[in-house]
């Protein structure tokens, strides 16, 4: 049985964060049905905190509740794909203007450095990932825009999944850490213009390079 600590947290809550790792991490496939029952006898509990969890997961977009063939891991159309990244540009370009507009924040600049820092060290897809979420978090949090950070939050889970499948082609760690760099040398002398330039760019070149995945995954030159 697995060995969760249940104090902190509802149990519903820790039950969801299992089984979203489980879906990162690509252990759970897209399709893949979900059972109450083995997740219950798995946690040590009843079902009801199991039902609660996939429902926080259909929330977030992780799972989806199809008829008669119960609770399964979400897939993402390849459009579907194409639209949340071209939304999340769209989000990360509104944020860089409303950064022109109210400035470079000095306290969220000393973030984007730290993660950039801890991001140099790491070469797994899977937390670089993650930490390359929370850096570009850091433009959204610099806009000042409460509209723009609730909308970008929402897109956290697919895109923690989407982006997996860019940073897992070779040498696109190297490159996203490069383009980082230069992201917060621009920001730290001003340069916000040229940043947000680098930026469309950089997201640019991930929307080529899922492409380029999603075609050699479904076996096409």
């Amino acid at each position: 049985m697995t060995s969760i600590d249940f104090s902190k947290n509802a149990l519903s809550n820790l039950i969801a964060e299992h089984i979203a790792e489980q879906i990162m991490t690509g252990e759970l496939k897209p399709g893949q049905k979900l059972i109450e029952n083995d997740y219950a006898i798995e946690y040590g509990t009843s079902r009801a905190p199991v039902r609660e969890a996939f429902y926080l997961l259909t929330i977030e977009g992780l799972v989806e509740r199809i008829p008669r063939k119960g609770t399964v891991v979400k897939g993402y159309t390849e459009a579907e794909i194409y639209d949340l990244l071209e939304i999340r540009t769209s989000l990360e370009s509104l944020a860089m203007k409303r950064i022109m507009a109210h400035g470079v924040d000095q306290a969220v600049m000393i973030k984007m450095k730290q993660l950039l820092q801890e991001m140099g060290h790491v070469r797994e897809v899977k937390k670089y990932t993650q930490l390359n979420y929370l850096f570009h978090m850091c433009l959204i949090e610099m806009s000042k825009s409460n509209v723009i950070r609730s909308m970008y939050a929402r897109l956290a889970p697919p895109l923690l999944r989407i982006q997996s499948l860019s940073f897992a082609n070779e040498g696109n760690i190297a490159k996203s850490l490069a383009e980082h760099a230069m992201i917060v040398e621009l920001l730290q002398k001003g340069n916000v213009s040229e940043a947000a330039c680098v930026l469309d760019k950089h997201n640019y070149d991930v929307i080529i390079s899922i492409r380029k995945r999603l075609k050699k995954d479904a076996g096409i030159k």
